[in-house]
């Protein structure tokens, strides 16, 4: 279980693919590496993965990650290039506050970034969905997890399938959404209460009939 709460913004230091997928190292990523072990879960742009190697001190501390073909084609995952930036979270704490929403780390899908304007020190983005599956759960001053970040939806158009969210100062200096481009491709996912409010409906509706 992750929050939403960016800690961290770690590099793609090395990327290795084969027929199988993809195993991918992160660098600068000594922050979130303190407490790490082996087969520990850390969310990369809002992608749950684990730990199967690290280092907390070499070239600013590394961990990798294997990708299977799934998960390349579920996420923006496999459009990352050596130098970028990721965003990084470890799972929460069961001691620790929870500032966030539920984040599971498991995308639903990916949106593109269709518009990106100044508003005053913030920044709103505009994301249009591929088609209609995950709109049920998209709702104005809703939440969901965008590359992993927990951002609330600020506008929501059903017919155009687009939502948008508004980016303060801060939030654009602690997570990679605000460096990305008008096209980029960005994970999502939805809230999941909304998934198990909406199937429980659903069977309720059916066992009324």
């Amino acid at each position: 279980m992750f929050t939403g709460l960016i800690e961290h913004l770690g590099l793609v230091a090395d990327i290795k693919r084969d027929e199988g997928g993809c195993t991918l190292t992160i660098g600068d990523s000594a922050p979130i590496l303190g407490d790490c072990h082996i087969g520990d879960s850390i969310a990369v742009n809002g992608a749950c993965l684990t730990v199967v190697e690290f280092d907390k001190e070499e070239k600013g501390g590394w961990f990798t990650v294997w990708l299977a073909n799934e998960t390349l084609d579920k996420t923006d995952l496999g459009e990352r290039v050596v130098g970028e930036q990721v965003n990084l979270e470890r799972a929460m704490a069961a001691h620790v506050r929870f500032g966030g929403h539920f984040v599971q780390a498991h995308v639903d899908t990916t949106v593109t970034l269709v518009d990106k304007v100044p508003d005053g020190d913030s920044t709103r983005l505009t994301f249009e969905l591929a088609d209609e599956t995950m709109l049920p759960y998209l709702v104005p001053k809703g939440y969901a997890a965008l590359d992993g970040a927990s951002l609330t939806l600020t506008f929501v158009d059903d017919e155009q399938r687009r939502f948008s969210v508004m980016l303060i100062t801060h939030t654009q200096e602690k997570i990679t959404l605000g460096k990305k481009k008008v096209g980029s491709k960005v994970n999502l996912e939805v809230d999941m209460l909304g998934k198990y409010v909406q199937k429980s409906v659903a069977a309720a509706l059916r066992s009324s009939k």
